[in-house]
């Protein structure tokens, strides 16, 4: 089954993109089997028609374009964007701390918005970015680092000591979500435990260890289930399906007029003020360096923009069976039911009458059910990239993404057929 097939595929992209860190080299992995070619923001770029390029940002976010064939200011861009990051924890600097002269736990920080309950007794793993000493002080080298072993748990508190846990606790993000390694012994030493362990990972000395970008991330691998397979459970499926499904768009994506584009942002889940986060001028600017490359001046690209449409692709929340209450009570989104376009009065989805007209006829020419949400009247709810890039990039554009339950867990819940939908509209709009 074709669904499943791709679903299956989602689920292994996943698990080998345990950071941002990994989801762009995962991204630039399959980029470079398809024929695009790598560039660097810090070289001169010489691009052609027809080409496909990729460039990337902090090594968590990636932008890959392939270059129309028609004129620019005419036909614009066609973007799709996604962000790379997820809701988890981070480890600290010096995060090594004892409990009773006899456990070792590691120190953390939320990262992002996850539900944080879904975190206790799961065996957890580390993965991340090191930075290392180079020849050059301003440039030191970058190695990733995915420690894919169950060697970390954050235990819950038995319920004898803890006779409310099942009417509703709040658990203390300092306290109570700590991650125990190990008990100290002459093979498990408090001293640098973190350095000692990237070190063995990496087969540098510690001494070249400048610093770290480490998180903490489910060992489990995702998996289909339900009586007919029709669901995916799995760990960072926001964003990362939408992620899958706009790269895998564009590298089946045939040569058009337009100017194709895949943008994968990161630190959306932390507000995307970033240098490589969606309020950053990161793809502006390469929307007008693609311009000045093709030899067209500034006025061309404010043209080129007046053009463009962009899909802001993160998912969507779908009516829970358990609290039906909490959704919309006439837009109510349903898994395996089609993408789900974003709307709302406050202006946090860009979706208005005239870009959900667009996407509703992509999606109709692509065959592909369209569904709608607006939070309930007295629920505030979520923002996401589309307007936070609409800050920098004036286009017209529509948020949207696949319908899921259990947004922020640590295990997602989304659907076989949705994702394949998802996919096969953002083809569609890559012909367009």
């Amino acid at each position: 089954m074709e669904s499943q097939k791709f679903a299956k595929e989602l689920i292994d992209f996943i698990y080998q993109s345990p950071t941002a860190f990994h989801a762009v080299d995962s991204v630039e992995k399959i980029l470079s089997d398809c024929g695009y070619k790598e560039i660097f923001e810090n070289e001169k770029w010489e691009l052609n028609k027809e080409g496909k390029y990729f460039v990337s940002k902090n090594s968590s976010a990636v932008i890959a374009f392939q270059i129309g064939n028609g004129e620019l200011e005419e036909e614009g861009f066609r973007i799709i964007g996604a962000h790379t990051d997820s809701p988890c924890f981070r480890i600290k600097p010096l995060p090594e701390i004892v409990s009773e002269n006899a456990y070792l736990k590691l120190n953390t920080e939320v990262y992002g918005g996850p539900i944080l309950n879904t975190w206790l007794d799961r065996p957890l793993a580390i993965a991340g970015r090191v930075t290392l000493k180079s020849n050059n002080i301003m440039k030191p080298m970058t190695r990733l680092v995915n420690v894919n072993r169950p060697i970390l748990i954050i235990p819950n508190l038995a319920i004898h000591m803890n006779r409310n846990v099942n009417t509703g606790i709040a658990l203390n993000e300092q306290k109570d979500l700590l991650p125990v390694v190990g008990l100290i012994n002459d093979n498990l030493q408090k001293d640098n435990f973190i350095l000692k362990l990237m070190a063995q990972e990496l087969q540098v000395n510690i001494e070249e260890i400048l610093d770290f970008d480490l998180f903490l991330y489910e060992f489990e691998k995702g998996s289909l289930i339900g009586i007919n397979n029709e669901f995916i459970s799995s760990s960072r499926l926001d964003d990362l399906a939408m992620v899958h499904a706009g790269i895998i768009a564009i590298t089946k994506a045939s040569y058009s007029k337009a100017t194709k584009v895949m943008v994968c942002f990161d630190n959306e889940e932390v507000g995307s003020s970033t240098k490589q986060g969606a309020g950053s001028p990161m793809l502006a600017q390469l929307l007008e360096r693609i311009t000045i490359c093709l030899d067209l001046d500034r006025e061309a690209y404010f043209r080129t923009l007046s053009n463009s449409f962009l899909i802001s692709a993160d998912l969507a929340h779908a009516v829970h069976p358990n609290t039906a209450e909490k959704a919309d009570p006439v837009n109510r989104p349903i898994i395996n039911k089609g993408p789900v376009i974003k709307i709302s009065a406050r202006q946090s989805y860009t979706s208005d009458s005239f870009s959900v007209g667009v996407y509703e006829a992509i999606c109709k020419k692509a065959l592909v059910p369209v569904q709608k949400f607006v939070n309930r009247s007295d629920e505030r709810g979520g923002s996401t990239i589309g307007p936070i890039s609409s800050q920098h990039l004036d286009i017209n554009s529509v948020d949207m993404g696949s319908p899921i339950i259990a947004m922020h867990s640590i295990r997602e819940l989304a659907g076989v057929e949705d994702h394949l939908m998802a996919e096969r509209s953002f083809e569609e709009f890559y012909k367009s």
